[in-house]
């Protein structure tokens, strides 16, 4: 029996209602235009006399089937929904929309009945039902409709709904089984996808890497070493130690482990594993070690040099601007191989839990990963000071790189954020930003950037000394004082919270700060008693100490500042041993221990072994320079002193001073610019100079000049009388002759009041 794919009740043409209703029952078609009248009429007399026969010995009415009282509401759904329901006249049969007098329901409905009571025999149907069954949607519903008769649309949606109902019993009794197998299949082919997704990461990851490796190397690295070479500008062996063993690195990971991942994953679909290649290249990771090890170093040499090479400087920079580094530093880049191991175990784990327990696969991953993990351990400690280390670069960055002492292995972030600070002046207040280290507090301001948060250091407060104050105004809450040497602020919190957050971590840092250089002293106590005892105060200068060695401290161990090779170098005092800098080393005292000979101590074993403080020291040390003497005490015990007019070039006005001839020193003459002046303006050794008495060329009364070599002083007194007086003691002075009270002048008759 021919199936066939219902149409749209809506749509369906008279023609095809027609040749259905013939075919089962054996009629001829009747014409198209009888078919027309008939719906066009309204009537509801049967199409054909035979069903007009069995209609009539019908009493029983279609509408009061039990099935189809049970689905009259839902084959209001299922036939076509578009026509209006409130509209009486039009009653769906067949597919067809017939307009029909209100009191025809009833003859419909016994004109149907004989149409449901004609279906085939038993067995058809089943066998019918059961070929419906297998097939889906559309195909269930044309088969239904094959070994039916035609008959109202609410009819037909009762055989549809009722083989779907057969379809999930079916589902529900046996074939629940398949759509189980069916999941499982789906969940074992996520699983592989997973693993391959994982292998797959790893080989990007792995290329990215060497894009990196070959930055250090043969870009940064390559270049430095150039320009080292060709130029000298800076030492080769700088380059070296700053990036350790990165060119073993970068030819392990470019010529043997990325070609091996590439090939691996060219064959994934016949070779599905990764563990055999990691577990056959993984020991040689080891050399991972000395680039860890080294990485402090390196970081300390970068910035020294940096600052200290122009040239080094310009090529780091340069390289920095290149697209290939991304915008980042050298430093950034110089992080990636410490990260580099952990990267691989985590990678590794991931790939074990997806692994299937019977996998070839899975004894070479895990004994990848123990290899890995092992390689991981020693370069835990460098983890964290690279997690350090990056947040201070990235500070260092946010400062637009004019920080440079920030990036120090000693150094680390502990608090950042924004603040306002309330003006001293006036109520105002300006957005600020703080950055909080472990020693210092940058205090910051905004700075104007379209890309990235900048800010400028307007002042650095150190954490010794500091101080913390909470503080309570009316008008302005959640404010507290920030006291140091450098500068007191008082600043405003966004929050409560916010201010108990920056008071919390402002006391904490200070405590550490205080605590590290309590233990520092005891550190450097108890190292001296482990080297035997160290030298007691009653014994400074009397009994040798022990030198604390260069390599144990990198501050001075009086002012703390951090020693570096050029402008604060390390110093040993000879009566303590401990390390300082060139400034708290500028004493001497006698050591009896060194045949009381002079020697270089800190400013507190010269206090303890002189008894004088160093404001008293220096100005009992310090030699006063040849004019710091006083005019009105020379004056005192002189041969003369007077004013004269001075001349000191042609082109010059006289200059009016002061001039005295000292009797300690008689073949020097001092000249001041006023008799109470402390120190004198030039002085003039009298010996071998020629005198000339009214030289030409001056147009001034009572003139006389000096003259020795290029050295010529021309001066004038105010009556001749003096001038024959200074011209005589001038005259024996320059012959070398003293001039003293038995000759015939005096300093009472040489000066004049």
């Amino acid at each position: 029996m021919d199936s066939f794919t219902p149409p749209s009740p809506c749509k369906e043409k008279v023609g095809k209602v027609s040749d259905l209703i013939n075919r089962f029952q054996g009629s001829s078609p009747g014409s198209p235009n009888d078919l027309k009248k008939d719906v066009q009429s309204g009537s509801p007399s049967p199409r054909n006399p035979a069903r007009s026969l069995i209609n009539s010995h019908q009493p029983k009415l279609l509408s009061d089937h039990p099935i189809l009282q049970r689905q009259r509401t839902d084959s209001v759904k299922v036939n076509c929904a578009a026509e209006p329901a409130s509209d009486a006249g039009l009653q769906p049969a067949n597919g067809l929309v017939t307009s029909q007098p209100a009191g025809s329901t009833e003859a419909s409905a016994r004109t149907a009945k004989p149409l449901m009571d004609n279906r085939p025999p038993d067995g058809e149907q089943e066998a019918a039902v059961s070929q419906a069954a297998s097939t889906t949607g559309r195909a269930a519903v044309a088969g239904l409709n094959a070994v039916s008769r035609p008959c109202e649309k609410q009819g037909e949606a009762t055989e549809v709904q009722t083989q779907t109902a057969l379809e999930a019993k079916k589902i529900r009794n046996g074939e629940i089984q398949t759509s189980e197998n069916e999941l499982t299949a789906e969940k074992k082919e996520t699983n592989e996808e997973k693993l391959f997704k994982i292998a797959n990461e790893l080989l990007l990851t792995e290329r990215a890497f060497v894009n990196k490796l070959h930055l250090l190397d043969q870009v940064f690295c390559a270049k430095l070493l150039e320009e080292a070479n060709s130029k000298g500008s800076f030492p080769a062996e700088v380059v070296t130690k700053i990036f350790s063993n990165i060119s073993s690195i970068y030819a392990f990971h470019s010529q043997f482990l990325l070609p091996e991942l590439e090939t691996r994953m060219n064959l994934w679909n016949t070779t599905p594993q990764i563990g055999d290649i990691l577990q056959k290249l993984a020991p040689f990771l080891k050399m991972y070690g000395e680039y860890v090890k080294n990485f402090e170093k390196a970081m300390a040499l970068l910035k020294t040099w940096m600052g200290r090479s122009p040239q080094f400087k310009a090529i780091v920079e340069e390289i920095q601007k290149q697209e290939i580094c991304g915008s980042l530093t050298i430093q950034h880049h110089m992080l990636e191989p410490v990260q580099r191991i952990p990267r691989y175990e985590l990678l590794l784990k991931d790939y074990l839990k997806k692994l299937p327990e019977d996998s070839l696969d899975r004894k070479d991953a895990e004994k990848s990963l123990e290899i890995i993990s092992t390689a991981a351990t020693h370069s835990n400690a460098a983890i964290r000071m690279v997690e350090k280390m990056k947040k201070l670069i990235d500070v260092y960055e946010m400062l637009g790189g004019e920080e440079e002492d920030i990036v120090n292995p000693s150094n680390e972030l502990i608090k950042e954020g924004q603040i306002q600070k309330l003006a001293a002046r006036n109520t105002s207040s300006q957005e600020r930003y703080l950055f909080l280290l472990n020693n210092m507090l940058l205090y910051c301001v905004p700075k104007f950037s379209l890309v990235f948060t900048r800010y400028s250091v307007r002042t650095k407060i150190g954490i010794e000394g500091m101080k913390v104050i909470e503080t309570h105004n009316k008008d302005y809450p959640n404010t507290f004082q920030v006291s140091g040497k450098e500068r007191t602020l008082e600043l405003q919190a966004s929050s409560d919270q916010d201010k108990e957050e920056w008071i919390k971590a402002l006391k904490y840092t200070i405590h550490d700060f205080n605590q590290k250089n309590e233990t520092f002293r005891s550190a450097i106590a108890k190292e001296g008693e482990d080297h035997g005892p160290q030298v007691s105060t009653a014994e400074l200068g009397m009994r040798a100490p022990r030198w604390i060695r260069d390599n144990e401290v990198t501050l001075c161990m009086k002012c703390k500042e951090p020693f570096n090779a050029l402008t604060r170098r390390r110093h040993h005092c000879r009566a303590c041993g401990c390390v300082v800098c060139w400034k708290c080393s500028d004493y001497k005292a006698t050591l009896a221990y060194d045949s009381n000979k002079p020697n270089k101590v800190c400013k507190d074993c010269y206090i303890i072994i002189t008894g004088q403080t160093d404001s008293e020291e220096k100005d009992e040390k310090r030699k006063k320079g040849i004019l710091e003497i006083d005019a009105a005490e020379v004056s005192e015990n002189c041969i003369i002193c007077n004013f004269l007019q001075y001349l000191e070039k042609p082109a010059k006005p006289w200059q009016k001073v002061w001039c005295v001839i000292p009797k300690n020193e008689g073949l020097v003459l001092y000249m001041y610019g006023a008799p109470q002046d402390v120190k004198a303006l030039a002085t003039i050794p009298l010996l071998g100079y020629t005198i000339e008495d009214n030289p030409r060329g001056v147009d001034a009364p009572h003139v006389f000049r000096l003259k020795q070599s290029r050295f010529v002083h021309t001066f004038a007194a105010d009556s001749d009388d003096h001038k024959q007086q200074w011209l005589k003691i001038i005259s024996m002075a320059a012959r070398g002759d003293t001039p003293t009270d038995n000759d015939d002048f005096s300093s009472d008759e040489a000066s004049t009041s």
